[in-house]
């Protein structure tokens, strides 16, 4: 089972800086899946992060398991979500005895599979796991969402944390990499910090190359929808899919 210790340095300014994405999107979790998923249905948080999605729904009386292959984000997600449960896990490969009613993948997790293979490996696992006409919902940045927004650096300085970002994409090879040099007190009054690097790598995808990977895992129905356009995200080139097992 692999474990993506790359992510360990990072977890501690997710969990502060980029968790809330999760939050932002319940509308739109809600509009794709959730109405018509009761409480007490079984849900599955792949590629769960420091669990403020899973938090979120085990509020809504869901029962949550949340997957994820850091350690380490999965320490902030036990302590942000203490009624759900988590497993460490690659998505490719995890077992869970459970079937569910609805898988998420948020925040453009999948993109960080950089291989068609290794996207139709997690497709065809979620698909194992979804009860007969269970729903799976995630989304990916495409194509136009790299080029207007992993360029350039940003800076993000707080009382425990800073992180200074660089980000670019090729155009050519569809690749995004995203450095992040990160500065973390390491002791109680702040004196000394540590400093991490950590290169974030994404692959996009064409919209024609997921939907065919989801019907080869065997989702015979699914639908994409445009964050700006269906959802009036501000988010360029993002989108959402939804397919359900049939």
């Amino acid at each position: 089972m692999d474990h993506y210790t790359d992510y360990d340095d990072f977890a501690q300014v997710y969990n502060r800086h980029w968790g809330g994405f999760s939050i932002r999107i319940l509308p739109i979790l809600e509009q794709l899946a959730l109405d018509n998923c009761p409480p007490g249905s079984a849900i599955l948080d792949l590629c769960c992060g420091t669990g403020q999605l899973a938090k979120e729904l085990a509020a809504r009386d869901y029962k949550v398991t949340g997957v994820d292959g850091s350690e380490k984000m999965l320490r902030h997600a036990r302590q942000n979500a203490p009624n759900a449960k988590f497993n460490c896990a690659d998505a490719r490969s995890f077992g869970l005895p459970t079937n569910f009613a609805l898988v998420l993948s948020t925040y453009d997790s999948l993109n960080h599979l950089l291989t068609l293979e290794d996207l139709a490996n997690v497709f065809r696992n979620v698909y194992r796991h979804l009860q007969f006409r269970g729903v799976f919902v995630f989304d990916m940045n495409l194509d136009a969402g790299f080029r207007s927004r992993w360029a350039g650096s940003l800076n993000i300085v707080a009382d425990t944390s800073a992180v200074v970002v660089d980000a670019k994409y090729d155009e050519v090879e569809h690749l995004a990499t995203m450095l992040l040099t990160i500065f973390t007190p390491v002791d109680e009054d702040n004196s000394l910090w540590r400093r991490s690097e950590v290169t974030l790598t994404q692959r996009a995808y064409s919209v024609d190359e997921l939907n065919e990977t989801l019907t080869s895992a065997g989702f015979a129905e699914t639908e994409v929808f445009d964050a700006r356009g269906d959802f009036a995200m501000r988010d360029e080139g993002r989108a959402f899919f939804r397919a359900i097992k049939r």
